[in-house]
């Protein structure tokens, strides 16, 4: 049983056409550097808080060299949506605009990090699914956690039938 009654968002699909267009098929080929490419974006590791800056049309991604790889590819994702989605500098924003970026950042990643044209190949009834996604798209267990509990909410049918584990 694969994806039973699943709406995806626009954000979703627009995420998973772009990755189509650019020939981003299957998990391995979420490589960091390849995808800020596409956006002339530079990534780097440094021992600082993870962030995206933009000096004129200068764009660089930092990963902080104190997380774990899992941890700074998730950061990879969520700076990434401030880079090609969002304007301005949150330190002079409202808050609640601020936050707004924020939790647009966090749908982001995760429809990033799992896009859904790469993980409905996968079976929900999989005992193992979540253990396959944090492996096969070197992602957090609990990422791929909250990815699965947002298809659930989303999806018509939620019977113990389709989530049987």
């Amino acid at each position: 049983m694969n994806f039973p009654q699943y709406t995806t968002t626009a954000l979703e699909d627009w995420i998973s056409n772009w990755y189509i267009k650019h020939k981003f098929q299957y998990p391995v080929d979420l490589s960091l550097r390849k995808i800020a490419m596409k956006y002339e974006i530079f990534v780097h590791y440094k021992p600082l808080q993870s962030g995206y800056i933009r000096f004129g049309r200068y764009r660089e991604i930092v990963l902080n060299t104190a997380l774990d790889s899992l941890q700074q590819r998730e950061q990879f994702f969520h700076e990434l949506c401030h880079a090609i989605r969002h304007v301005g500098k949150q330190s002079m924003m409202p808050e609640a605009f601020r936050e707004l970026q924020e939790r647009d950042a966090r749908h982001f990643s995760l429809y990033a990090a799992l896009p859904y044209h790469m993980i409905k190949r996968y079976d929900l009834n999989d005992p193992e699914l979540l253990d396959r996604w944090a492996y096969d798209f070197k992602v957090s267990y609990e990422l791929c956690e909250e990815r699965l509990e947002q298809i659930k909410r989303r999806s018509d049918c939620t019977s113990q039938y389709y989530f049987s584990y």
